[in-house]
């Protein structure tokens, strides 16, 4: 047996009273008259940018507006020309090393904390973390109040990942000093579609 399991073992020995898991089938959790408004102000409070692509705006145009000295873009969406990156082709993560900007989709956002669900949609699904500026492009009928919404709608492809991704990273761990972009992304906008 494994120190782990011995360890397991002796806690389930242990357990003087067991309770069943309360059934979440009731909760419905936190609810906004606008979910869309919500969702920008909390992307927004989180570091995050929203910007609303107008109708006829074609996203190369807007992406190079919002990033002028980007010379990398990665991206494998047939939307976006002007990607010089192919997440499904470069052949290793460390190929996306550089990337100064990473185009990806999300499928739907969640008010209550400014998440979007992002399947891998992608061979690497490095480029979500690795670049050093990240587009997450959004239809805005897609917003869900909260996270019990959200849970019921999460999805996976044939990858079998995905993760949610709320604004840049960020931590203030050291020193008591915010740093951008400690972990992944300096900065995350949402191209609303």
């Amino acid at each position: 047996m494994s120190n782990k399991e011995d360890i397991l073992s002796r806690f389930r020995k242990n357990v003087k009273e067991k309770y069943d898991m309360p059934s979440l089938d009731d909760i419905k959790g936190i609810t906004y008259p606008d979910p869309l408004a919500q969702f920008i102000s909390m992307t927004e409070s989180v570091g995050g940018k929203v910007v609303e692509l107008k109708p006829g705006q074609d996203i190369n145009a807007l992406v190079k507006e919002l990033f002028p000295g980007a010379k990398e873009i990665a991206s494998n969406l047939e939307e976006v020309t002007i990607a010089t990156r192919n997440p499904d082709t470069i052949g290793s993560p460390q190929a996306l090393n550089g990337t100064d900007v990473g185009i990806i989709k999300g499928v739907f956002g969640v008010a209550e904390n400014a998440c979007v669900w992002v399947p891998q949609a992608m061979e690497e699904k490095a480029v979500c973390f690795i670049s050093e500026n990240l587009v997450i492009l959004l239809k805005k009928t897609e917003i869900v109040n909260n996270m019990h919404e959200a849970y019921k709608r999460i999805q996976f492809n044939d990858y079998g990942y995905g993760t949610f991704i709320s604004g840049p990273s960020k931590t203030a761990d050291i020193a008591q000093v915010l740093v951008m972009g400690a972990q992944a992304a300096r900065t995350a906008t949402v191209v609303l579609v």
